[in-house]
Parts: C-alpha cells; sequence; structure tokens
C-alpha cells in the first residue's frame, strides 16, 4: 500500500511538474501600439497578443500574460517573474549576452523622428528617446542631446511641451500618433536599426526551439505575414 501511495504521489507531481512546464509567462509592457497595449476593457491588446497567442498554441503551451514596465523589463525576465519578452524589442548583440532570442517575428523596421518643424536636423537637437532601446542608443552616439524617458508617451509629451525639438522611436508607433496630432510632424531622415524584432527568453531555456519552430510554421503558412498587415497596414515591410 505504502508502494502505491508514494507511486501515485510521484505520479501526480510529475504530471503537476509538465503542466507546469505548459504554462509560459508572456512578458510585455502594454503600452506601444500597435505591438502591444492595453484596450478599453483591460485587456492585454495588440499585434504581439495576437502572435503570441497564436505561437503558444502551436508550440503547445498555455499562455499567461503580465504586463511590466519597459525599463525594468530584461531584468525581471531574468529573474523569474515571467518567461519570455514580447513587447517590440529588437535583436541587437547587446541584448543577446543577456537573454536569447528567437528568429524574428517581425522584420527590421524604420524608425522615425517626429517634432514640431520640418526645419529639424539631428546636430545640435535635443530628441527624446524611451530610455533603454536602440533608438535612445543611436541618440546618444549621435552627438545630439538626449533626453531618456520611462514611457512612450512620455517621449510624445517632451515634443509637445517644447522640451524635446523630436521624439525618435518606431515608426510603426509615431506615424499614427502624427496623423492624428496637427502640430506633429515627421522630419528628418529614416533610420534603420536592429536585426528585427524577437521574443527574448532567459539564456538555455529550451523553449526556444518550440517557439522558433512555431514562427517558421507562421511565416511559412502566411499567418505572420496577415497579421503583419493587418495590424500595421498594407505598406509594412512582411516575410
Amino acid at each position: 500500500m505504502k508502494h502505491l501511495i508514494l507511486s501515485a504521489s510521484l505520479l501526480a507531481l510529475t504530471v503537476g511538474a509538465a503542466a507546469a512546464q505548459d504554462v509560459v509567462r508572456m512578458g510585455t509592457e502594454g503600452a506601444y501600439p500597435p505591438y502591444n497595449f492595453i484596450n478599453d476593457n483591460g485587456e492585454i491588446d495588440g499585434f504581439e497578443r495576437d502572435v503570441g497567442d497564436e505561437l503558444c498554441a502551436r508550440a503547445g503551451f498555455t499562455c499567461e500574460w503580465v504586463t511590466n514596465d519597459w525599463d525594468s523589463i530584461i531584468p525581471n525576465l531574468t529573474s523569474g517573474n515571467y518567461d519570455t519578452i514580447i513587447a517590440g524589442m529588437s535583436i541587437t548583440e547587446e541584448r543577446e549576452v543577456i537573454v536569447d532570442f528567437t528568429q524574428p517575428y517581425f522584420p527590421p523596421a524604420e524608425s522615425l523622428f517626429v517634432g514640431l518643424s520640418e526645419d529639424f536636423t539631428l546636430e545640435g537637437s535635443v530628441v527624446a528617446a524611451q530610455t533603454n532601446t536602440i533608438q535612445a542608443g543611436y541618440i546618444a552616439a549621435s552627438g545630439a542631446t538626449l533626453i531618456e524617458f520611462a514611457t512612450p508617451d512620455e517621449t510624445v509629451a517632451a515634443v509637445r511641451n517644447g522640451e524635446a525639438d523630436a521624439v525618435f522611436a518606431d515608426g510603426d508607433y509615431l506615424i499614427p500618433i502624427a496623423a492624428e496630432d496637427a502640430d506633429l510632424m515627421i522630419v528628418g531622415e529614416p533610420v534603420q536599426l536592429g536585426g528585427g524584432v524577437g521574443m527574448a527568453l532567459r539564456d538555455g531555456d529550451e523553449r526556444r526551439a518550440a517557439f522558433d519552430a512555431a514562427i517558421t510554421s507562421m511565416k511559412e503558412d502566411g499567418t505572420l505575414n496577415a497579421l503583419i498587415l493587418e495590424w500595421f497596414g498594407p505598406e509594412a515591410a512582411t516575410f
């Protein structure tokens, strides 16, 4: 009888561990539309919500979505607060030292400047960017004056209130904002940065292979391109 009880206990532990492995906590910012945002119902929404849910379904995982501020999104991944980052994060050599990336699920995109005057030139200007982004790194190395903010909304507000001459961010984020505000306009020249957007996992996480395979299948059957066009419009870059 003791052997039966022990066996049953071990089976329960094994099943429980397997079930825990099947749950993947997906970390995102929830503040960078159309990649990710919080909708009117208070739920995580956007391109990456749709992509992430589809990837989990194809890989056999159950997604649990959580939000985290951008400036601590990598430290909270490495400390185990969630299992992935799927938050418009560009693949860079600097980040690959800390985390493992899947292949890109969004191609390299243009970063743009948005300001109040078409006379904008980068040299001698004050430019706002979100902290810990490839755009902030680019401005810091450009010789222009960089001011960093924790959220993308604050970078745009800095231009509106005259604190910055322009904001520098993903074009997909800035274009709708400029289109809806008569005072804002795209200025300067577009810049191509990063190696595309990928999902980040902790170093050595074996689930990366399953997500890579799922991304490949979404590329091959056209599902990924369809979602890109749905969320970013007919002019968006696709695979």
